[in-house]
């Protein structure tokens, strides 16, 4: 610990870094590689690879009957219609994700224009701090010459009064 530490105290912030200045902007890549939703499909959430199925597995080979056969028939119409209305509305859902997959890439577009505007615009605001700071040493140039020509006026009135009045007050 230094003599001056000693003497005047150690506590000041006078010589510390600001804490919103240091350099310190650490991106939680938790935060940007966070799923957009529970159930969406990734690596880590695999999903859990479940499956369809209509109607039983036949494990040995057997004869069925006319009833069974119609309604197998049937069953068949109704599956192959809602297969085809399936692959319609999954190819719908696919069109829409790939709309949102549109929007959120031109959306982080938008931010990353946004926030490199806010950078520049920090960068002039900066530029401007440091000038405004260079131009102090002008300005007590400045505040010190009136300062003295305010004395000199004050000491020639003075004299003038001194030599009006016979050096009386």
């Amino acid at each position: 610990m230094s003599l001056q530490l000693r003497l005047f105290g150690g506590n000041s912030d006078a010589g510390k870094i600001n804490s919103s200045n240091d350099g310190n902007h650490a991106i939680n890549k938790s935060k940007v590689l966070a799923a957009t939703d529970t159930g969406v499909i990734t690596p880590k959430t695999p999903g859990n690879f479940s499956s369809i199925r209509s109607v039983p597995v036949v494990p040995d080979p057997r004869y069925f009957t006319k009833e069974e056969a119609d309604a197998m028939k049937g069953k068949a119409l109704e599956k192959t219609d809602g297969a085809r209305q399936s692959k319609r509305a999954y190819k719908s859902l696919a069109k829409i994700e790939a709309a949102d997959k549109t929007v959120h890439k031109e959306h982080r577009k938008y931010e990353g224009a946004v926030a490199e505007n806010e950078l520049g615009k920090k960068r002039a605001d900066a530029g401007l701090a440091k000038k405004l700071h260079g131009m102090r040493p002008g300005y007590a140039r400045l505040g010190l010459g009136i300062d003295k020509a305010d004395s000199d006026a004050r000491t020639r009135i003075d004299e003038i009064k001194t030599k009006l009045t016979g050096g009386a007050n």
